[in-house]
């Protein structure tokens, strides 16, 4: 069925006033005598992690002194905090986080109770994939009413041609004639959504098996202020170039880690298009997706500023497209940092806000200058250490990187017992986790620091 992009947007569904089911709230699972509050594990989380960062400082002096004695005591102090305290506080604050963190159990819920779901899929010179994903739609076993809205956005390949050859009884085509970018073409097709749970898909993912279900399932059992949901992003095309390769470790190692520890503490941060579910009444009164380059991110802080919870489901798994060369994977990361940028600059008070997800909005404003910062010290570092001083290189190597190693270990842990519940297995991509380790932040961490900049020029493309 083809939706005229001029036609006036339906009249909103009464489904979207109904309230959602929801699991119990004194489900026994959730309430066992041994159950340890979230506060409370927030609270030791952060206790253990800044009594770590103390424990540095005085570790660190030794070095302090050394460097001192050639840069001055205030630099010297800065360097330290940059290449061994805050990563060793923030290591361990993941370490911990991740050994508390018990994922509540999904429930289950009757055929009945299973609300309607809008899926949205903006799709812009999609020719190559769109029909796959189409047919991993097809093979979900979603229970509830499901309607698929494609908006084809001014595609110049044979994208609408390909949507034309199908004709799959959920399917809506919204074609628009000229392309106006992704936040213009999800807003048009939220007007059309008649249901009170909207999911996002990136046209080029693949969904995986019982992926919708899972989505929808963790929604209703999370907390009843939950507003999204962000699924969990893989790379499909993992084999493509070593690009690729790299790019399949941080998707699968670090994104799912943060989210994972973000929702933990009530506050994923990003709920990204490629796979997040969202209450359709929320993305209406928050306005829908800004049209600028960090759509996801601003969205998401806007539903965090009105006091909703975004939650993060582990298991509900779509595989899509990532950039295959150098140059488009630091324009992508270019475009993240600019959408950090424009977050903070629409919704700077969330720094404010006296919840436990205030400390990842503070995280995401001081990593991204840690990181330029250690970048930086890198070349200085190993000349020193070349010369026989080792007073920036012994804190990395002896302090920093052990519990880096143990932070890192544990994220690989639960990822794969996670994988292998979902009949995947991780796959022996050693080349892509040594570069990965050695050399993906370097390469990543300048194109960041333009994107920055670019938000202060503002700059920006639609695609």
């Amino acid at each position: 069925m083809s939706i005229n992009a001029q036609d006036v947007a339906r009249q909103q569904s009464p489904a979207l006033a109904i309230a959602l089911p929801r699991a119990a709230a004194n489900d026994s699972r959730l309430r066992r005598w041994h159950h340890l509050s979230v506060r409370f594990k927030f609270t030791l989380t952060l206790s253990l992690s800044i009594g770590w960062a103390v424990c540095l400082f005085h570790l660190t002096q030794h070095w302090v002194r050394q460097l001192g004695a050639l840069e001055g005591s205030l630099l010297a102090h800065l360097m330290m905090v940059v290449i061994a305290i805050l990563p060793g506080a923030m290591n361990a604050f993941f370490f911990v986080g991740l050994l508390l963190d018990r994922r509540p159990p999904r429930s289950r819920f009757a055929d009945s109770d299973y609300p309607g779901v809008t899926l949205l899929i903006a799709a812009y010179n999609e020719e190559t994939s769109i029909l796959s994903t189409l047919e991993s739609i097809d093979r979900q076993s979603y229970p509830g009413p499901l309607e698929v809205l494609v908006i084809n956005d001014g595609s110049t390949d044979d994208t609408m041609g390909r949507l034309r050859s199908v004709s799959y009884p959920w399917l809506h085509v919204i074609d628009l004639k000229c392309n106006g970018g992704k936040a213009k073409a999800l807003n048009n097709g939220l007007r059309h959504a008649a249901y009170p749970v909207t999911v996002t898909l990136d046209a080029s993912a693949y969904l995986y098996r019982d992926a919708l279900r899972r989505l929808v399932e963790r929604f209703m059992s999370d907390p009843p202020n939950t507003a999204a949901v962000a699924g969990t992003v893989m790379v499909r095309n993992s084999r493509q170039s070593l690009v690729t390769q790299l790019q399949e470790w941080d998707y699968f190692h670090g994104v799912a880690a943060s989210k994972r520890l973000q929702s933990l503490f009530q506050g994923t941060l990003v709920a990204q298009s490629a796979l997040s579910l969202y209450r359709t009444d929320i993305l209406r009164v928050v306005g829908g997706w800004p049209e600028c380059a960090g759509e996801d991110t601003v969205l998401t802080w806007a539903i965090l500023r009105d006091a909703h919870r975004v939650g993060y489901c582990e298991d509900a798994i779509a595989f899509t497209r990532v950039p295959s060369t150098l140059d488009a994977l630091v324009n992508r990361r270019r475009r993240a940092s600019r959408g950090l940028y424009e977050a903070f600059k629409a919704h700077g008070i969330l720094l404010l806000q006296p919840r436990m997800s205030t400390l990842f909005v503070w995280w995401s404003l001081l990593l991204p200058t840690v990181q330029l910062a250690y970048t930086l010290l890198l070349v200085p570092c190993l000349l020193l250490a070349c010369a026989g001083v080792w007073s920036l290189a012994a804190p990395i190597v002896l302090l920093t990187l052990p519990v880096a190693l143990l932070a890192n270990g544990l994220m690989y842990l639960i990822q794969s017992r996670m994988y292998r519940a979902q009949g995947l297995t991780v796959r022996r991509n050693r080349l892509g986790l040594l570069l990965y380790t050695v050399l993906y932040g370097l390469v990543l961490r300048p194109g960041g620091a333009i994107g920055h900049a670019s938000g202060l020029l503002k700059r920006y493309r639609s695609w």
